[in-house]
């Protein structure tokens, strides 16, 4: 498509607006004298993602246009490789730090530093199960048995064993955003109509499901119950790693309370615990479930589609993104899961059909707006909260 003089001024207005100069890029000669009315209008009349255009083809003479499907996909494999030395200095680096927290809350003399080293250790927790889940993809050490080992290890004591992760969130990978399977590892999904014709009782345990307390307790709701019990009651011998890790986590929690006792048992375990496990499942729930997501049947329903308008780019800051591994990238990650987590803000950067994403942040105002969410409204194509189902 090419771009008339009059379309091409209005889209640099508004990438001027956005501030989003980057070397993909190509203005020549720029002009600096535009109001907020300018502004505001070029937003309003023009698709950006669809009119930038490269500087590598107009070097070429060629016209810009926006990859889809496996044309798409296949641009980003050139990111989903592994060095080994970055990932283990990832791994090792986290694990001490790690180490260094917990040991903290046990022998550190001070009770004020002793609930500062509590409090950092869940974010800690946090980003090296991040890591732990791109391992698990094969993004990272996919050919070291020892990093398998570990991570296997990692799994089973925070509640999160290697066999249900992988199936239950591989096959959330392969059928994101569908209706009819998308509670399948990820949050469940009514529709409007679904929602009015089940009974009180189902209404009552698919809004205790979604509730903010559901994700706020999420070391009991989504891990111990979630991720071990269920699994385990339903398949115990294709899921036996899942009672092995509950049993593990008790076996830690009654050593812990019987050498440092239960201001150790808490500061130790139950802090950490209920921040990192907290703070996973809200993150689980505000990749899929945010104002702007979209949702699809069967027939309406592509892989690149869910990974770009179902996944959410979550704005964490630089510190955030530390602690979570750099897992806000998520529309990223949905496109490619072999792309370690280090090459993701590279990955974004790299290819313009990511770099308008639909986003949410943790800003308490997002936040709110995300856990009001309860049903997709099929009429008019968005997630909707209580109050709208009966409007």
């Amino acid at each position: 498509m090419m771009l008339g003089f009059g379309q091409f001024r209005v889209f640099e207005r508004a990438v001027q607006c956005r501030m989003r100069w980057s070397s993909n890029f190509h203005f020549g000669k720029r002009s600096k004298q535009f109001g907020a009315k300018a502004c505001f209008l070029s937003f309003r009349h023009v698709n950006i993602d669809k009119i930038i255009p490269l500087r590598e083809n107009q070097r070429h003479g060629r016209d810009w246009r926006m990859r889809t499907g496996k044309e798409l996909i296949l641009a980003t494999k050139p990111y989903a490789k592994d060095s080994p030395l970055r990932s283990w200095f990832h791994v090792l680096s986290t694990a001490a730090l790690l180490a260094a927290a917990i040991a903290g809350t046990m022998w550190n003399v001070n009770l004020a530093m002793k609930i500062v080293c509590s409090v950092l250790a869940g974010p800690l927790i946090l980003r090296f199960f991040v890591i732990y889940h791109d391992q698990q993809h094969h993004a990272i050490l996919a050919h070291s048995r020892v990093a398998e080992g570990l991570m296997r290890i990692f799994g089973l004591f925070i509640l999160s064993p290697s066999s249900i992760w992988r199936n239950s969130h591989n096959y959330h990978h392969k059928h994101n955003s569908k209706l009819r399977s998308a509670h399948i590892g990820s949050f469940p999904v009514m529709t409007k109509e679904q929602y009015l014709n089940c009974s009180p009782a189902q209404r009552l345990k698919y809004l205790a499901m979604r509730h903010p307390l559901t994700i706020l307790f999420g070391y009991f709701t989504a891990f111990l119950w979630g991720m071990c019990l269920y699994p385990f009651f339903n398949h115990p011998r294709k899921h036996w790693d899942c009672l092995l890790s509950v049993g593990l986590h008790a076996l830690l929690w009654v050593a812990v309370g019987l050498n440092f006792g239960w201001l150790g048992l808490l500061l130790s375990l139950g802090i950490p615990c209920l921040l990192a496990h907290g703070m996973g499942t809200y993150l689980f729930y505000a990749q899929h479930n945010f104002p702007d997501v979209s949702f699809s049947d069967n027939s309406g329903w592509t892989y690149e589609k869910a990974a770009l308008e179902s996944s959410s780019y979550l704005v964490t800051g630089r510190i955030g993104a530390w602690f979570s591994a750099n897992i806000g990238y998520h529309h990223v990650h949905h496109l490619n899961a072999r792309v370690p987590f280090y090459r993701l803000p590279e990955l974004m950067a790299a290819l313009p059909e990511l770099t308008h994403p639909k986003t949410t942040s943790l800003n308490p105002i997002d936040i709110f707006r995300c856990l009001r969410l309860k049903v997709w409204d099929v009429e008019n194509q968005r997630m909707i909260g209580l109050r709208e189902i009966h409007a």
